[in-house]
């Protein structure tokens, strides 16, 4: 294992040859015959960068669908809206019809459709259930976006888009998890340790398009034309975080040490990811991309 975390940047000029580069770099021949799941983002009905761009989702699910997986199923939970509506308005269940995946609606699970986590150390004060699809998959493949939060957490890049793979509510227990989650003031901790929890093995943050203050379904707009990809959640939040500091962006994301983000801090102790920024090599693979990893580069060297 290399002791650097490698962070891929391409042109998303042409988001489906951007993100077919992207998976190209990438080793797929164990997804035959496996147990594949996508975690995208669509925590609200909110077109891109709100949710992830259809285009993303469509190219994602073809290769890999080429790859000839066991079983390939999206699994979500929308925290504004009706989950099930959500990703029909956005297309996902035509999209999902079309080529053949599996949608599932995480608040549609049964009890036995939940994997229970309990552990020394957590924040949480019943522990918390992450979705066996998620927890138990060969394969997890997330696709999240660039954007602030306005409504807690800061920003929302790869370490908060597995908060839609947790239930707010599990059959039998009377306990809003979501309700304890997003009022207390260990939030940013609670964040991080669900990851602790749920594999993924490629990230790609769509960054063609973000907000810079706002989100997450509304905000600022900036346009940073890049895809960026890697399999270190915790380097991806952080090339994510430096890239919303090259635009500018809001006090409690532009401030301080990019790892004294609490997020990013909880998540590097856990051992998610990498844990300094020595530790992150960023892999631009076209020109445009090499502009965008300069000015990324200029924020990380901060760090030191």
């Amino acid at each position: 294992m290399t002791d650097k975390a490698d962070i891929l940047l391409v042109s998303a000029k042409e988001r489906r040859s951007g993100v077919q580069t992207i998976l190209g770099s990438f080793d797929l021949s164990g997804i035959a015959g496996s147990v594949v799941a996508i975690k995208a983002n669509y925590n609200s009905a909110d077109p891109f960068p709100a949710s992830t761009h259809i285009d993303t989702l469509d190219t994602l699910c073809t290769t890999i669908i080429e790859h000839q997986p066991g079983t390939l199923t999206l699994g979500e939970r929308s925290g504004m809206g009706n989950t099930r509506a959500v990703l029909e308005e956005r297309g996902v269940s035509a999209l999902a019809r079309d080529k053949g995946f599996t949608v599932t609606v995480l608040d549609e699970l049964d009890r036995s459709g939940w994997h229970e986590v309990q552990a020394a150390g957590l924040h949480w004060k019943r522990g918390f259930f992450v979705a066996n699809l998620f927890a138990r998959s060969d394969y997890v493949i997330q696709t999240c976006c660039l954007k602030t939060h306005r409504y807690g957490g800061h920003f929302t890049l790869s370490l908060k888009n597995m908060v839609g793979a947790v239930a707010k509510r599990v059959p039998g227990l009377n306990y809003d998890f979501m309700n304890e989650l997003h009022t207390s003031p260990n939030q940013l901790q609670m964040i991080a340790e669900i990851n602790k929890f749920c594999r993924s093995d490629i990230i790609i943050l769509d960054a063609s398009d973000g907000f810079s203050s706002g989100g997450p379904d509304t905000g600022k707009l900036i346009h940073p034309g890049v895809l960026i990809a890697g399999n270190d959640r915790v380097a991806i939040d952080v090339t994510g975080v430096a890239l919303l500091r090259s635009f500018g962006t809001v006090p409690d994301v532009m401030n301080g040490r990019i790892f004294g983000q609490e997020q990013i801090a909880r998540a590097a102790e856990l051992g998610i990811g990498a844990g300094s920024a020595d530790r992150i090599r960023l892999v631009p693979l076209d020109k445009t991309a090499e502009a965008v990893a300069e000015k990324i580069q200029v924020q990380l060297d901060r760090e030191q």
